[in-house]
C-alpha cells in the first residue's frame, strides 16, 4: 500500500479557500525533517479575489528567501516573497491590461526577473519584475502574426509592462508550459489546439487538435522530445516534438483530465522482461520502484540511448495523469510505440478499464504519415487496448461515423452530467468553453464562433488522426484516490503529490523512501 496522508507541497508550497464567503487563505510551508509542518512560515487572507495559480522562481530560491507569483481570479498576480514575509509588487493592479481570470503563471527559465501570464482571455503577457505597468491602459504594435496567433510589442515612451501581449487561438488558454531547454512554449487552449512555439524568434513550431473538447493540460517529458495533453476528451495525447505528429492516445479516465505530468525518477532502460500488474493496491508499490535501481537519473539513462550507435537502448517514460473522475492513472511509453518500425516486443498484460463506450479502433483506416515515409508504418499494438471486432460488411465510414457518434454521447454525457453535480462551484466555470468570457468581449466571442475550425474537417488529418490510426495505450494503473475532482499532479523524487478540489493535498510515499507528513486540510485547492 502506499503511505498516504495530507501535507503540504513541494518547495514546497500550497494553497487554500476558505469555505467563508469573499475570504481567501494561502498556507506556504517548508517540507523538511526540521520543519514543523503545523505553523506554516507564512499565511495570507484575501477577500474578494482567489489565487487561481503559483509558480517558485527555482533559479533565485535560498533558504533566506524564495520568489513565489500568485495569479489570481480577477486578473492581478502579486509578487511575494513568503521566507521575509514581504509583499514586492502588484502587478495588473487597476486590470488596465486584462481583466480576465489568471489561469497559468511561470517565471521564464534562466531568467531572476521575467515572467509569462496567461489568461482565461485567451492573451499571455510577458513582465518584468523591475519595470512598472503604467497608469493607463497599453498600447501595442504588431510584432509577428502567424496561424491562429498574434504577438504585439507594448508602445510607450519608457518601457513599461507588459513587454510581450500573445494573443493564441481562441478561447481560453488553460495552461502553458517550457521545454527543459526553455527554448520552446507549448500552450493548449479551449479551442483544443496544441500549439508550440519557439519562445525567442516568437515561430509556430508545431500544432495539435484535441479528439473533442478543450485541451486542459500539457506537460514535457524530461528530455523534451515527447509532449504529453489531457483535456475534455478524457484522453491523454502524445505529441512527438520531432515528427509534430500524435503517436499515441491513452485512455483510462472517465472524465475531463486535469493535469498530466512526467516522472522524472521512474523513466528507465528496458533490460529485462516487461512487468506484468493485476491492479491489485500492491501494485502501486512495483510501479513507483520499478525502473528506480537501474540508473542514477533519467537524464543518464537518455544520453545512453542516445549515445548508442549499434543499438539503441530501450526507453521507457513513465507518466501520470489525473481528472475530474477522481482517479490517478500511471502510462508507460515503450519502445514499440515510439519506434514502430523496431520489431514488436511480447505484449504485455495489463488491467483493461475500458468500457463498452469506449472508442473502436481496429478498422484498417488512413495512417498517418510520418515525415519522410512515404509507406505509413504497421501500427504497434503490444502496449494497447483491446480493439473491438468491426465487420467487414460494413464501410469504413460507416464503422467511423458510428465511433465518433459513439464518442461525442459518451463526452457530451459526461459533459452535462459534470455540470449537473458541480454548478454550484465557480471554479469549475474555467472549464467551459464559454463560461470564463467576460461580457465585455461578446462581440468578440461571436467573430470567434463563426470562425472555428470545424472539427469534422480536421479529424482523420496529422493534426487529429482518427482513433485507429494511433497506438491507443492504457493505463499501468488506474486507481480512484480522492472523493472530489483532482487539480495537482506533482512527481518528486520520494514522493508523488496530489491535491483535489475538496481540499486535501496528499503525499504517496515511494517504496523505501522516509518522508515526513502531516495531516491538514484547506478548501477549493486550485489547479497548479
Amino acid at each position: 500500500m502506499w503511505a498516504g496522508s495530507s501535507t503540504s507541497i513541494s518547495t514546497r508550497g500550497s494553497a487554500r479557500q476558505s469555505h467563508e464567503v469573499g475570504r481567501t487563505e494561502i498556507l506556504i510551508s517548508v517540507l523538511t525533517e526540521a520543519a514543523d509542518l503545523s505553523k506554516p512560515i507564512d499565511k495570507r487572507i484575501y477577500k474578494g479575489t482567489q489565487p487561481t495559480c503559483h509558480d517558485f522562481n527555482h533559479l533565485t530560491a535560498t533558504a533566506e528567501s524564495v520568489s513565489l507569483l500568485v495569479g489570481f481570479s480577477a486578473g492581478q498576480v502579486q509578487l511575494i516573497d513568503p521566507i521575509k514575509k514581504e509583499t514586492s509588487k502588484l502587478f495588473n493592479e487597476e486590470r488596465l491590461i486584462d481583466k480576465s481570470r489568471v489561469t497559468c503563471v511561470k517565471w521564464v527559465p534562466g531568467s531572476e526577473s521575467l515572467f509569462l501570464v496567461a489568461h482565461s482571455s485567451g492573451n499571455m503577457y510577458l513582465y518584468n519584475v523591475e519595470h512598472t505597468c503604467g497608469t493607463t491602459a497599453p498600447h501595442y504594435q504588431l510584432l509577428k502574426q502567424g496561424e491562429s496567433f498574434a504577438v504585439h510589442t507594448c508602445k510607450s515612451k519608457s518601457t513599461r509592462n507588459p513587454l510581450l501581449k500573445w494573443t493564441v487561438g481562441e478561447g481560453a488558454l488553460n495552461e502553458f508550459a517550457f521545454s527543459p531547454d526553455g527554448k520552446f512554449l507549448a500552450c493548449v487552449s479551449q479551442d483544443g489546439f496544441l500549439r508550440v512555439f519557439n519562445f525567442d524568434s516568437v515561430e509556430l513550431h508545431g500544432t495539435m487538435k484535441s479528439y473533442f473538447g478543450g485541451l486542459l493540460c500539457v506537460c514535457w517529458s524530461p528530455d523534451g522530445k515527447y509532449i504529453v495533453t489531457g483535456g475534455e476528451d478524457d484522453l491523454v495525447t502524445v505529441w512527438s516534438f520531432v515528427d509534430c505528429r500524435v503517436i499515441a492516445r491513452g485512455h483510462g479516465h472517465k472524465s475531463w483530465v486535469s493535469v498530466v505530468a512526467f516522472d522524472p525518477y521512474t523513466t528507465s532502460v528496458e533490460e529485462g522482461d516487461p512487468m506484468e500488474f493485476s491492479g491489485s493496491d500492491e501494485d502501486f508499490q512495483d510501479l513507483l520502484h520499478f525502473g528506480r535501481d537501474r540508473a542514477n537519473s533519467t537524464q543518464s539513462r537518455l544520453s545512453k540511448r542516445n549515445s548508442t550507435d549499434s543499438r539503441p537502448v530501450s526507453v521507457t517514460y513513465r507518466f501520470g495523469s489525473v481528472g475530474q473522475d477522481t482517479q490517478l492513472c500511471l502510462w508507460d511509453l515503450t519502445e514499440d510505440i515510439l519506434f514502430p518500425h523496431q520489431p514488436l516486443s511480447r505484449a504485455r498484460t495489463h488491467t483493461n478499464v475500458m468500457n463498452a463506450t469506449s472508442p473502436p479502433a481496429g478498422s484498417n483506416g488512413n495512417s498517418v504519415t510520418t515525415p519522410g515515409n512515404s509507406v505509413p508504418p504497421p501500427l504497434p499494438r503490444s502496449n494497447s487496448l483491446p480493439h473491438s471486432a468491426v465487420s467487414n460488411a460494413g464501410s469504413k465510414s460507416s464503422v467511423m461515423d458510428g465511433a465518433i457518434a459513439s464518442g461525442v454521447s459518451k463526452f457530451a454525457t459526461l459533459s452535462l452530467h459534470d455540470r449537473k453535480e458541480r454548478h454550484h462551484e465557480k471554479d469549475h466555470k474555467r472549464n467551459h468553453s464559454m463560461g470564463h468570457i467576460s461580457s465585455k468581449s461578446s462581440d468578440k466571442l461571436n467573430l470567434v464562433t463563426k470562425t472555428k475550425t470545424d472539427p469534422a474537417k480536421t479529424l482523420g488529418t496529422p493534426l487529429c488522426p482518427r482513433m485507429e490510426d494511433v497506438p491507443l495505450l492504457e493505463p499501468l494503473i488506474c486507481k480512484k484516490i480522492a472523493h472530489e475532482r483532482l487539480t495537482v499532479l506533482i512527481f518528486l523524487e520520494d514522493c508523488i503529490v496530489t491535491a483535489c478540489q475538496e481540499g486535501f493535498i496528499c503525499t504517496w510515499g515511494r517504496p523505501g523512501k522516509v518522508f515526513f507528513s502531516l495531516n491538514i486540510m484547506s478548501k477549493n485547492i486550485f489547479s497548479t
